[in-house]
């Protein structure tokens, strides 16, 4: 049985350039696959959240990279982010009108149907299911 053609897996740099590598990538396959507008956007601010928190709070899978994933799962996008984990399990934080950071994962939740940690084997994946 062979690799689903509608599963985008990339393995990056783990640096926060890498945000924005993804965000091109998965804005592409979203208007191949005939999303647009709102779609796009939301798909697009939810992946770059994951990967910047993994950059900022977790330390890089074995070969210094982190690995982003995408597939259509029924009416739904899922979306992956694995590195090799933290300090703490990835969680949401309330963060004061003044603080620069810290939403992020609020922001993720706001914009998403779910999203849940799998912690195995010295890897951490933050999944997110957003309906589209």
């Amino acid at each position: 049985m062979g690799a689903d053609p509608d599963t985008v897996r990339l393995r990056l740099p783990f640096n926060a350039p890498s945000a924005s590598t993804v965000r091109q990538e998965l804005r592409s396959w979203l208007e191949h696959k005939g999303f647009e507008g709102e779609t796009i956007d939301d798909a697009r601010v939810v992946v770059s959240e994951l990967v910047g928190n993994s950059v900022r709070h977790a330390i890089p899978l074995p070969v210094n990279d982190l690995v982003v994933a995408w597939a259509l799962e029924n009416d739904d996008l899922v979306i992956s982010v694995s590195d090799g984990g933290g300090t703490t399990t990835p969680h949401t934080v309330e963060a004061t009108g003044s603080q620069v950071s810290g939403r992020g994962l609020s922001i993720v939740e706001a914009l998403a149907q779910r999203w849940w940690v799998e912690d195995k084997l010295g890897q951490t994946t933050v999944h997110v299911r957003i309906p589209l």
